[in-house]
């Protein structure tokens, strides 16, 4: 693909934004539907707090709720929040813009912190987005980032898959393709980030049945966007025998369905000269064979 050429469109973001504001503005919203966002805030906060320097400008990108820019109160000078919608806005002594997490409105080296929850795995072009971000951070700036990884919904991909293609003889996609760990280190590093690392939490929820978990999914805003999703609704036929591999394969012994949900946890810096750096290869002070050797010395002694 040439740098000229757009990448492909995989989410349909609009429908993406009408689903959250109808999620958020619903008069009868299901309030506990959002535990994967709050699980995430929290988790952002214990990460923050093991960082001892202060950040002038913070920016929170994309997240579908105001957890992030929440948690960043009394961490930064200033808080920008980017969210996807003006319903999603929310509350809070920062400074609100609606926009696109792909399409950063932030001057280069604006930013001594940036944090995302929940937001990048909707972006079509995520390299562009992690350039962006890296290009909109200061040197010795950090991005922290969650978003949903490999293994989530695989119990619900599985069984719909099976359930279409038995009545149908195909399947067309339902569920979102999600990245995994290895590629998300890679693209840190293409982007030009400094120690990157990538870490995995998973939970797995449980549900009375399958349309407890599509309503929370639809509560979340997360149902199916992509662009190439099957218009017509899921028949009924197919929604059943899906209820029934779900419960034939992924169910506890009390009948209550199992569903996991894998967050991806993003971390990298700006380069800086006061960073650790590798050591040159031949620059260190004793050779590999020669160090084995004193180890087996040592083991021997004991």
């Amino acid at each position: 693909m040439s740098a000229s050429t757009p990448p492909p469109r995989l989410f349909d973001r609009a429908l993406l934004a009408r689903r959250l504001d109808r999620a958020i503005l619903a008069p009868e919203r299901d309030v506990g539907a959002d535990f994967l966002l709050r699980r995430a805030a929290e988790e952002l906060g214990e990460r923050l707090n093991l960082v001892t320097r202060g950040f002038a400008v913070a920016a929170d990108i994309g997240t579908p709720g105001p957890h992030a820019a929440l948690a960043l109160a009394g961490r930064a000078g200033l808080v920008l929040r980017l969210a996807p919608t003006r319903a999603s806005l929310g509350e809070g002594d920062f400074l609100r813009l609606v926009g696109d997490a792909a399409r950063l409105p932030v001057a280069a080296g604006g930013l001594d912190l940036a944090v995302s929850l929940l937001a990048l795995h909707h972006v079509d072009d995520l390299p562009g987005a992690l350039i962006q971000i890296r290009a909109a951070l200061c040197p010795d700036g950090l991005l922290l980032a969650a978003l949903m990884g490999g293994d989530t919904l695989t119990e619900l991909r599985q069984s719909l898959t099976i359930a279409e293609s038995e009545i149908t003889g195909g399947a067309a996609p339902r569920v979102a393709p999600f990245a995994d760990v290895r590629a998300l280190g890679g693209l840190l590093q293409r982007a030009g980030f400094a120690l990157p690392v990538v870490d995995s939490d998973r939970v797995v929820a449980r549900y009375a049945d399958l349309p407890r978990l599509t309503r929370d999914l639809r509560a979340f805003g997360a149902t199916n966007a992509l662009v190439a999703r099957s218009r017509a609704p899921v028949r009924r036929e197919i929604f059943a025998r899906a209820q029934a591999v779900y419960a034939e394969r992924f169910a506890d012994p009390d009948g209550r369905l199992r569903a996991t949900f894998e967050t991806l946890w993003l971390s990298g810096w700006a380069p800086h000269a006061s960073q650790p750096k590798p050591l040159k290869p031949g620059s260190a002070a004793m050779r590999l064979e020669d160090a084995l050797k004193l180890a087996r010395g040592r083991d021997g002694e004991n």
